[in-house]
């Protein structure tokens, strides 16, 4: 990279958002070093709670514009901000702020549907977008796409998964299957009844990756594979019957696209987000990073299975949503959230993260709320009457944590 690009972090202070600002960090000491301009130039930083960390980030990349999602702790990042150019805004509104701000690329990296608006505004300036929000596709994928293609930017998945498939799809139409690896999670060697007892620490604890807590438990449930799978069909316009997921505990491979002619292209790397956010940052170059160098002899072996559907049931519900398609996966993603919370909050246990999404998204089916979406509007309507039913599921338990 030669030039210098202008970046904005929406989520600067979560897992992505961390992971971003390192890569930043080392880009722009490697071309100092070398007499180069800046590789990034930060403009806009947003979070939701942690306006310490937004504060410290502000002061170190030099930001010339904040946003907190919650206004709540406007006083204190006003005063941690004290004597800094910057500009401070404050709400969901503010987060759309910070998108609309002129930059060459946009890190998507807000967890949640928060996501959603800020991405949108985005997407219709026609900014380079690294895609981190699985929800802007989820629960609003025709929009989305639609909102990209009117802006005239481009997508750049962040996911590991779906930038190893982006980095080996030669774009063909003969393309025979795409197939995303899946780490297993914690427990893909427990038996149904000691998964029947995991506890939230143990669901977080994800063997391979660094992760928030809610994507570890989606991780646990492999319903992250499921929103993945989701995902992947809206971003290379692949039918679900041609995306399979294998378990691959090493996290080697990332995934893996299937030609006509036989061939299986993939894409490796260390278990290191710094990787593929490098490559959605620096596309269509290439940055120098101090990444994990992969040492195949050291690793020795390289082991696949099939997902067990019986003791992991989200990735069927998953296929079920994109299967049926309208705001199916909003139901789901929605009802998802509200499950894995109640599971974090000890509310419900491990394996009723997947019956509270089913019975959730039967009762939204079956009251017609699976229809199109035409605008945001209707995507919010799904997502807010689908988390009121998942918490009417949720209330129904009788859960006592142990």
């Amino acid at each position: 990279m030669t030039q210098t690009k202008s970046l904005t972090i929406l989520g600067a202070t979560g897992s992505v958002g961390l992971a971003t600002l390192d890569v930043v960090a080392e880009a722009n000491e490697r071309a100092r070093a070398a007499g180069q301009p800046k590789a990034f130039e930060v403009v806009a930083l947003t979070a939701h709670q942690d306006w310490q960390g937004l504060a410290e980030q502000a002061k170190a990349t030099g930001a010339r514009f904040v946003a907190l999602g919650d206004p709540r702790h406007g006083d204190k990042l006003r005063a941690a901000l004290s004597g800094q150019a910057v500009e401070i805004g404050l709400g969901p509104e503010a987060l759309i702020d910070a998108a609309a701000l002129p930059s060459d690329v946009v890190m998507a990296a807000i967890v949640g549907a928060a996501g959603l608006a800020p991405a949108l505004a985005a997407a219709r300036r026609g900014a380079q977008i690294a895609l981190a929000n699985k929800e802007c596709l989820v629960c609003a994928g025709a929009l989305f796409l639609k909102a990209v293609a009117d802006g005239g930017g481009t997508i750049l998945p962040v996911d590991s998964e779906h930038n190893a498939i982006f980095q080996v799809l030669d774009r063909s139409d003969r393309v025979e299957k795409l197939i995303l690896t899946a780490s297993g999670g914690p427990f893909r060697t427990w038996t149904a009844e000691a998964i029947a007892a995991a506890t939230p620490e143990q669901a977080v604890a994800h063997p391979n990756w660094s992760m928030g807590q809610k994507i570890s438990v989606d991780s646990a449930t492999l319903m992250n594979k499921g929103l993945e799978l989701i995902e992947a069909a809206l971003l290379f316009g692949m039918p679900e019957h041609q995306i399979d997921v294998l378990v691959h505990p090493q996290s080697v491979i990332h995934s893996l696209v299937a030609y006509q002619d036989g061939s299986v292209l993939a894409q490796l790397g260390a278990a290191d987000m710094r990787i593929p956010i490098a490559h959605a940052l620096a596309w269509p170059a290439r940055l120098i990073t101090s990444s994990p160098r992969l040492d195949l002899a050291a690793i020795g072996k390289l082991d696949f299975e099939p997902p067990d559907l019986q003791r992991f049931p989200a990735l069927t519900l998953a296929r079920t949503a994109l299967a049926k398609g309208g705001s199916a996966p909003t139901i789901l993603n929605a009802a998802n959230e509200m499950a894995v919370q109640a599971f974090l909050d000890r509310n419900v246990g491990f394996p009723e993260i997947a019956a509270i999404v089913s019975e959730t998204m039967e009762e939204a089916c079956r009251l017609g709320m699976d229809a199109a979406l035409g605008d945001l509007d209707d995507v919010y309507a799904a997502d807010q009457a689908s988390r009121a039913i998942a918490v009417r599921q949720i209330g129904k338990r009788n859960f006592v944590s142990a």
